[in-house]
C-alpha cells in the first residue's frame, strides 16, 4: 500500500485530531508516500488524496478501489473544486518536501546527494536552476531573505550573480559548495551553510506559501460543520501562516500576520481550535525519525458558519 519504510510524522496525533471512522470522507492533501492515507483507510474512512507530484502514483497500485480511495494528481488548493464544498469530514496537510523527494538525488531537493538543480514538486514549471541562473540578483536576495530567513542573502546573491556569468549552476552539490565557500565554510556549525538557501529556492520554485494560503481557504470551504483540519508544518514560515489563519478564523484575533489569507471583517468564526498552540512530536518519535524534530501540528474544528469571503 504505502511505502513500508516511510512513517508519517505525528501520525498518532493527526489520527486523534481527525478521528477517521467508517462513513467519513477524509482529504489527504499531501499524499506523498501514502502513510496518512493508509492509516485513514485502515480506520475505515474513505479518502481522496491529492499530490502534484506524478511520482506519488507509484504508491497507489495496492490501495482500494474508487469506492474507498481516489488519487488526484493536483495541488491541494483545488480540493473544493474537485470534491465539492461542505463535503469532507477531515482534511490533513503534511507540508513541505516529502521524504521520498529528499531521498531521490535526481529530484534535486537535497545537497546531501549530487543531482540536477531541479526542486520541482510537480512535472512542469521553472526549476531551481532556472531561478538561480536567470533571476535578477535583487530577486534572489529577496528570496533568500524572505523564504530562507537567510541574513546574508544579499552577499550570496551577489556572488551567484558573478559566478553564473562565467559558469551556470546545474548541480546541487555545486551550488551547496559554492554557498558554503561564500559564507566562509562551516566553522563547526551543525547545520550546512546552504540549508537556508536550498529551503528558499524550493519554496520559491513551488510557490509553497501561496499554495498553503490557498489550501487553507479551500479546506475552510470543503469541510462540513464539525469536520476537522489538521496541519503539520516544518518551519516557521509555514507555521506562522497556519497559526495566523486559525487564530483569525477562530475569532482569537484579527490581522495577525501579513501571510494570513485576508477575509471580510465581522464574519462569524469558521473554526474552533481543537487545542491551544502547536503540538510537537515526542522524544521517541524524534529519536526514531530525526526529520520530525521541527514538526508542529495545529488542528481545528469547522463550525457551521459560512466560509469567510476572501478579499481580492
Amino acid at each position: 500500500m504505502s511505502d513500508p519504510a516511510h512513517t508519517p510524522v505525528l501520525l498518532a496525533e493527526v489520527l486523534a485530531a481527525l478521528e477517521p471512522t467508517p462513513g467519513k470522507l477524509i482529504i489527504d492533501g499531501t499524499f506523498g508516500a501514502g502513510g496518512y492515507s493508509a492509516a485513514f483507510l485502515a480506520a475505515g474512512a474513505c479518502v481522496v488524496a491529492f499530490d502534484r507530484d506524478p511520482a506519488a502514483r507509484r504508491y497507489v497500485s495496492s490501495f482500494p478501489g474508487a469506492d474507498q480511495f481516489r488519487m488526484v494528481e493536483n495541488r491541494f488548493s483545488a480540493m473544493a473544486e474537485v470534491v465539492g464544498e461542505r463535503s469532507a469530514d477531515g482534511v490533513a496537510l503534511d507540508l513541505g518536501v516529502s521524504s521520498m523527494q529528499l531521498d531521490e538525488a535526481e529530484r534535486g531537493f537535497s545537497f546531501m546527494r549530487d543531482g540536477p538543480l531541479n526542486m520541482r514538486m510537480g512535472a512542469d514549471g521553472a526549476t531551481a536552476a532556472d531561478l538561480v541562473n536567470e533571476a535578477p540578483a535583487a530577486e534572489l536576495a529577496r528570496i533568500f531573505r524572505v523564504f530562507g530567513e537567510e541574513p546574508r542573502g544579499r552577499r550570496i546573491a551577489a556572488a551567484i550573480d558573478r559566478r553564473r556569468a562565467e559558469q551556470p549552476f546545474t548541480r546541487t552539490l555545486d551550488l551547496a559548495e559554492f554557498v558554503e565557500h561564500v559564507l566562509g565554510g562551516r566553522r563547526g556549525a551543525k547545520v550546512h551553510p546552504a540549508t537556508r538557501v536550498f529551503q528558499a529556492l524550493r519554496i520559491a520554485v513551488n510557490a509553497e506559501l501561496e499554495e498553503l494560503e490557498q489550501g487553507l481557504l479551500a479546506a475552510e470551504r470543503v469541510l462540513k460543520a464539525g469536520g476537522r483540519l489538521a496541519v503539520v508544518s516544518f518551519h516557521s514560515l509555514e507555521d506562522r501562516i497556519v497559526k495566523a489563519f486559525l487564530a483569525e478564523r477562530s475569532g482569537k484575533t484579527r490581522g495577525v500576520s501579513r501571510h494570513a489569507p485576508p477575509a471580510a471583517k465581522g464574519a462569524e468564526p469558521s473554526f474552533e481550535l481543537l487545542f491551544n498552540g502547536a503540538r510537537p512530536p515526542g522524544d521517541a518519535e524524534i529519536a526514531a525519525n530525526p526529520r520530525a524534530r521541527s514538526a508542529k501540528l495545529r488542528a481545528a474544528t469547522r463550525t457551521a458558519a459560512p466560509a469567510w469571503r476572501a478579499a481580492a
